[in-house]
């Protein structure tokens, strides 16, 4: 009775792994295809000679490690009809005292210090529509602090805006991992990006993925205006995300592109903000749907994480003259497993330019992005569920109705 029941158990997760083999294959292949088929931000047909004014919008709090070499990287574009401005949101740091140094030796950069945030608004969001308020530009360029720029990203981005008759452009930065726990866990993460959120989805106009990256999307103002500004998406926690599936779902041309090449944007500056993301991710999730969030959770285990252990047990006990149900166990186990380090080794060269030491302790990031999933969905009904930037938010009075995983 006792191998019977063994038998079934080892049957059941052999079909399980088998699944999750066939998900995998199915992941690996989306990230092939984005990464060799996701179009550039420097690669397109220049036909247009226009220079319309640019308003930078650059919200920054706590951000005196970043905001002086971000704003040294706009002051040397070669591209000359543009504003910056930048928002002090509330920083308890000297973030102020450095934007207005820079402010001081370059007339196009305007220092605005934000007014404190209404309740109902996230922080960055309402830095954002601060911005917004003094902006004269026909274009708005969304940025964070963190993120540093080529000369030539403002010049490109425009040209590529106008010749491609686009509303919205967004580039994907190179993310860079300032410790190395956050270069063992951001791959694993990374890999669903290429699924529901990769750039063949976002640009494909018969699908209703729209999706921007914070750290640098250019809009124009009369679509910005169209979409409600800040002020509609002011309660989500990924906002530029809402902001993007909003704009696709009201008909206009938004397009992604790579371009990590001529920028790089901060991930997470330490364990602790790596851990504060992943728990930013869940908690809203839980909060909208209960059971969605719970099923996104052992979703993400069993991809990530579970066949790992089950190739260690199948291992253990698997002979070569027996071929019990341990031997289709050990099978499935190890093929999850080698697509686990696949989708890893692929995400760590082709997609963060990491060393590929770190692909190798893939299992140690799905456990942390696993982990820290599970730890959102437990930190959901505290009272301040979620801290970002040194502001704790108690998420029952936020949403995130336009973002799912």
């Amino acid at each position: 009775m006792d191998n019977i029941a063994l038998d079934v158990f080892n049957y059941i997760f052999t079909v399980i792994l088998c699944g999750v083999f066939v998900t995998w294959v199915s992941l690996i292949s989306s990230m092939y295809k984005s990464f060799t088929k996701t179009p550039y931000l420097d690669r397109f047909k220049n036909s247009s000679n226009q220079t319309p004014k640019v308003s930078i919008i650059l919200p920054a709090r706590n951000e005196e490690k970043f905001i002086g070499k971000c704003l040294e990287s706009f002051v040397q574009q070669d591209y000359t009809n543009y504003e910056i401005i930048s928002v002090d949101d509330s920083s308890t740091d000297k973030t102020w005292e450095i934007i207005e140094k820079y402010a001081k030796s370059n007339e196009k950069i305007i220092p605005v210090k934000a007014k404190s945030k209404p309740n109902g608004w996230m922080g960055k969001n309402w830095a954002c529509m601060e911005g917004f308020k003094h902006a004269n530009g026909d274009l708005l360029l969304f940025t964070d602090a963190d993120t540093r720029y080529s000369e030539k990203v403002l010049s490109l981005s425009v040209s590529h805006l106008l010749s491609e008759k686009l509303d919205v452009l967004t580039v994907i930065p190179r993310l860079l991992c300032l410790d190395n726990i956050t270069k063992i866990t951001l791959p694993m993460l990374s890999v669903f990006l290429h699924s529901r959120y990769s750039a063949l989805n976002v640009n494909n106009p018969k699908k209703g993925i729209g999706y921007f990256f914070g750290s640098f999307f250019i809009i124009k103002k009369e679509v910005y205006e169209k979409i409600g500004t800040h002020e509609k998406v002011k309660h989500e926690i990924i906002e530029d995300g809402a902001l993007g599936k909003i704009t696709k779902e009201s008909g206009f041309a938004l397009k992604m592109v790579r371009g990590e090449h001529l920028l790089d944007a901060v991930y997470s500056r330490s364990q602790q903000e790596m851990w504060n993301g992943l728990q930013r991710l869940m908690v809203p999730l839980y909060h909208q749907n209960k059971s969605y969030a719970v099923g996104v959770f052992f979703a993400v285990l069993f991809i990530l994480f579970i066949p790992i252990p089950f190739l260690i047990y199948s291992l253990i006990f698997v002979s070569p003259n027996d071929y019990t149900s341990f031997l289709p166990l050990f099978l499935s186990a190890i093929f999850s497993t080698c697509s686990i380090f696949t989708a890893a080794f692929m995400e760590t060269r082709m997609g963060l330019n990491l060393k590929s030491v770190f692909g190798l302790l893939a299992p140690i990031g799905s456990l942390i992005v696993t982990c820290g999933f599970l730890s959102g969905i437990l930190q959901a009904n505290k009272s301040s569920a979620v801290s970002w930037r040194g502001r704790k938010y108690s998420v029952k009075e936020f949403s995130q109705n336009y973002i799912k995983l």
